[in-house]
């Protein structure tokens, strides 16, 4: 297992890469927040053998965050993480230890993607996606890779980095990999760590939801209203505030209307919040109504009230 060679300049970062294309090696990139999981591991794995050189970036990004949110608390343990690339066999780690070596003085230039950032995530969080997309674009310029690799977990922030690249012809493709989850089917997060045993206990209503939603639409059930629904209803159980409960259009993440007939690949997507004694936490997930695996369960295992049989 060898250390992955930590670089914390942009322009050491560009140089590194220029000189493996200079060589005709091909490079894959996984951008993270760092305070690497399973989730983050499953997203190397993907990417390693997609090129010869495989870059990882470890930034938390104050951009992506808006006034209240828990950048200052965002967990951190770059030793930790660094212990992760090497294990997955991540080459280069871009880890710049400042944000202003990201966002210099006199930065003044911003990517938005529209119309896939108009809902959910997007309406709840103001500038959340401008952060974000500027930053990948920017990760993107500096590297210059083949492959980039992201989670479907944020599906909404894949389906909008999708949408820039090919917008912008950035000739890059970007690679989506399936939610991990506990064992009990709660997705990895770096969120998590927040958690007290309680409020764990009840954020597992958030794939309890989904479960029940996918259950009914195995089971024929083809309304978006009634799916939603179930979703929320269980949802609502658990969880301290629901930040949204929705179904929607897995390639232009317009919501359905009530009416709407979903198909297997419509998306059923959840925000919401849990408090605990570390402060509120707002966890993320969702899933293909058609694709029981992706949270962990099998078609038509879930029972009414989103249970699994064990």
């Amino acid at each position: 297992m060898t250390a992955p060679r930590v670089i914390e300049t942009r322009a050491g970062i560009a140089a590194a890469c220029a000189e493996a294309r200079k060589a005709g090696r091909t490079v894959a990139l996984v951008p993270t927040m760092g305070f690497l999981h399973d989730g983050h591991a499953a997203l190397m794995k993907a990417a390693r053998p997609r090129a010869d050189v495989l870059v990882a970036t470890i930034f938390v990004n104050p951009t992506q965050f808006g006034a209240g949110e828990d950048l200052d608390r965002y967990p951190r343990d770059l030793e930790g993480d660094l212990a992760v690339c090497a294990r997955e066999g991540v080459d280069l780690v871009f880890a710049p230890p400042d944000p202003a070596e990201m966002y210099p003085e006199g930065f003044q230039t911003w990517v938005t993607v529209e119309e896939t950032t108009r809902h959910f995530c997007g309406a709840r969080r103001p500038g959340h996606f401008r952060g974000v997309t500027t930053v990948v674009t920017k990760l993107f310029n500096l590297v210059r890779p083949e492959v980039a690799v992201f989670g479907e977990k944020d599906f909404q922030q894949l389906v909008t980095l999708r949408t820039m690249a090919r917008d912008l012809d950035m000739g890059i493709e970007l690679v989506g990999v399936p939610t991990v989850r506990e064992a009990d089917g709660l997705a990895r997060s770096s969120r998590n760590a927040y958690l007290d045993d309680d409020a764990r206990a009840r954020a597992l209503c958030i794939v309890r939801g989904l479960r029940a939603a996918q259950s009914a639409f195995a089971g024929g059930e083809r309304r978006a209203g009634a799916l939603r629904d179930l979703v929320l209803e269980r949802v609502s159980a658990g969880a301290d505030e629901v930040d949204y409960v929705d179904l929607a259009d897995p390639s232009t993440l317009d919501p359905l209307a009530a009416d709407a007939v979903c198909r297997a690949e419509s998306r059923a997507l959840v925000a919401a919040f849990f408090d605990s004694a570390a402060g509120r936490t707002r966890l993320i997930d969702n899933a293909a109504l058609g694709d029981p695996a992706s949270t962990g369960s099998s078609a038509g295992s879930g029972s009414a009230d989103g249970r699994t049989s064990r």
